[in-house]
């Protein structure tokens, strides 16, 4: 029953926004933590934000004051809001959750940002 499904990724201008959502099955979204991580061409994946589900919240130091991670427990959905968004941030972004010794990731949504 374990799904996760990305949406909103898109074309933006650099200094531009964007909001990523993740709708997740609810035998997981109650319990694991949920995150989002990018991957650019040619680099290796990396953690942007997590957050677990009492809110305790993570986010790398690249993306930090510019990008906002919550959730809404209604619907069984995590978003990232992205603000600020520089060229550095092109990459696809995946949905995942994680605990209990297992890891589920969703197929991701590109991000490119470019003038």
């Amino acid at each position: 029953q374990v799904q996760l499904v990305e949406s909103g990724g898109g074309l933006v201008q650099p200094g531009g926004s964007l909001r990523l959502s993740c709708a997740a099955s609810r035998s997981i979204f109650n319990s694991y933590v949920m995150g989002w991580y990018r991957q650019a061409p040619g680099k290796q994946r990396e953690l942007v934000a997590h957050i677990s589900s009492g809110g305790w919240k993570n986010y790398a130091d690249s993306v930090k004051g510019r990008f906002t991670i919550s959730r809404d427990n209604a619907k069984n959905t995590v978003y990232l809001q992205m603000n600020s968004l520089k060229p550095e941030d092109t990459a696809v972004y995946y949905c995942n959750a994680g605990g209990n010794g297992m890891a589920y990731w969703g197929k991701g949504t590109l991000v490119t940002v470019s003038s």
